[in-house]
């Protein structure tokens, strides 16, 4: 029970911060990504600021081998960019400039009831199950041609 209320107070403190930073406004979100017009730059402090954070977090975390809960801590090993990652990378920067929103701000938006992001949600949600099927019918290939 314990755990469940620290990551509750835990994603309540990263949504209170998006909306403070703006992030939930896909308009600010949008003018930033506008380089060629009314480029609004300060999202870029923003997630300068979340980059520093995260390389701190990166470092604690690389010594440690259970979290600040106490379960086990996987951090990712692959270090490869290959076609997939890229890919990945354009189309989710494709939504994020279509939409202005990202997974994190797009579900404290729902959150306060902005109905685009509800359909940035759907999307994103349909997205996801249609990766999981396509990962499964290629694992399925894979597991039929051996």
């Amino acid at each position: 029970m314990q755990h469940r209320v620290t990551e509750f107070f835990v994603g309540l403190l990263f949504g209170l911060g998006l909306i403070v930073a703006g992030m939930t406004d896909p308009s600010k979100v949008l003018g930033f990504l506008d380089l060629a017009g009314h480029w609004d730059p300060s999202l870029a402090f923003v997630m300068g600021g979340a980059i520093l954070v995260g390389l701190g977090a990166f470092a604690v975390a690389k010594k440690r081998t259970t979290n600040f809960l106490g379960g086990a801590l996987h951090l990712p090993t692959s270090t490869d960019i290959d076609k997939r990652l890229i890919a990945g990378g354009l189309l989710f920067g494709a939504g994020w400039g279509i939409a202005g929103f990202c997974p994190g701000p797009a579900i404290v938006s729902l959150g306060a009831g902005q109905p685009k992001a509800a359909v940035f949600v759907v999307a994103m949600l349909a997205g996801m199950a249609l990766f999981e099927i396509l990962e499964r019918m290629q694992a399925r290939r894979t597991a039929g041609a051996q």
